[in-house]
């Protein structure tokens, strides 16, 4: 405590510098805090499941060309060829893929008319075997039948009468139900078209990873009748690029269309995620930049400072103190411009997140990534003074008596 006022009044006599340190701590925690945040939140999103067999998945898309194509006819054929192949397990058609980026989304309501709010989910049409194709799990209810399954057309804009929910969005539709409590439960699709949900699953992701109702998915019970038609196959483990080879063979014995887009989940989910990852890559540089800078900032200050009052230290070692009390000096110098920095650095962290989260819809950050990162901050500030405060205790009396 007894060095707290000399130390006070040299900060004084070099207000400039100290200030323009702790200016610089403080901008460094503001970005470096919620870059951390924001690492951790794309790292976690990164991670989420899809809810499906990603490992042994894959897709292909077929566009029939030919005049006498029939897309019903050749749907039905590929689908019993494929499923007949050995190492495949199932095999579906589909509207669109999990994680793929590209699909279909529907707003639905638990009360009819316009006045109502929606639910954003996005939409799956598969058949009966939709379930085992994408490896689902049926928690309540029951799977659809053959029977349910319809044929839409282009023109189509009516929707099927049951429909199968996500667990996510069967707690959105009705939030003060249990998921199995929802079974038999009527929305709306289009205002006032009535749905029945007849099964929820456990987890099925929307194709869309930066959607903020990605969890929010529905099975509709439909084959699209057109030329142009997606198939999803899942395969037994480890059988997946053999598959893909002996789909693609297969579909190409048609010479009435064209087989082409054939890619496994595993590298959608990848290309999916990739803004992801390298935005984590750029932040983690920004991170390390700004921490070394800051680091090289203190150590400049520090430096300077020690030789400034090379004269100082040295009548102060001759009245006794040793080079203990030299270091601690020095490091408790640092410790005050540090703790004025991190404080202001608080604020602008708070008033960053406070912009970001509405320019870029992210969730507000939580209280301990503050705390944290002031305690952080005042570890690289001492750790990067004690080299220049180690250096100021080799100063012996007997160099600052020479310089009197």
């Amino acid at each position: 405590m007894l060095t707290l006022g000399p130390i006070f009044r040299a900060l004084l006599r070099n207000k400039v510098g100290a200030l323009l340190i702790a200016i610089q701590i403080a901008f460094t925690m503001a970005i470096i805090v919620n870059s951390v945040f924001i690492i951790i939140e794309r790292s976690q999103e990164t991670k989420r499941p899809s809810g499906i067999d990603e490992a042994n998945s894959f897709f292909v898309n077929s566009s029939g060309f030919s005049e006498n194509f029939s897309a019903k006819a050749t749907i039905e054929e590929d689908l019993a060829n494929i499923r007949a192949l050995p190492g495949v397990i199932d095999a579906i058609q589909i509207n669109a893929i999990p994680v793929s980026g590209s699909g279909w989304s529907m707003g639905l309501q638990t009360e009819p008319g316009a006045e109502h709010d929606g639910v954003g989910t996005a939409v799956y049409m598969v058949d009966e075997r939709g379930i085992n194709a994408l490896d689902v799990q049926l928690l309540a209810g029951e799977n659809f039948s053959a029977s349910d399954i319809r044929w839409r057309g282009n023109s189509a804009s009516d929707w099927p009468d049951k429909i199968i929910v996500t667990e996510a969005m069967a707690k959105r539709l009705f939030p003060d139900l249990d998921y199995a409590q929802t079974i038999g439960k009527t929305v709306y699709i289009n205002d006032t078209e009535p749905m029945i949900i007849t099964g929820v699953i456990d987890k099925l992701q929307a194709p869309w990873v930066g959607w903020n109702n990605v969890d929010n998915s529905f099975l509709s019970p439909e084959y699209l009748e057109r030329d142009s038609s997606s198939y999803f196959i899942r395969t037994e483990d480890g059988q997946r690029d053999e598959m893909m080879k002996q789909v693609e063979e297969l579909l190409s014995a048609n010479k009435s269309r064209v087989v082409q887009n054939m890619r496994s989940v595993d590298y959608v989910r990848e290309r999916s995620y990739r803004g992801h990852n390298a935005m984590i890559k750029i932040l983690s540089t920004v991170i390390i930049t700004l921490t070394i800078v800051t680091s090289l900032g203190i150590v400049g200050l520090a430096s300077f400072s020690v030789n400034r009052r090379k004269k100082q230290i040295g009548i102060r070692r001759a009245l006794g103190a040793t080079k203990a009390d030299i270091l601690h000096y020095f490091m408790t110098e640092n410790l005050i411009i540090s703790a004025f920095g991190v404080l202001l650095g608080a604020a602008l962290t708070i008033g960053l997140n406070m912009v970001l989260v509405n320019a870029l819809s992210l969730t507000p950050m939580s209280w301990f990534y503050i705390p944290v990162g002031m305690l952080v901050l005042c570890l690289v500030g001492q750790a990067a003074v004690f080299g220049p405060a180690r250096k100021a205790t080799s100063i012996a009396p007997a160099t600052a008596t020479r310089t009197v």
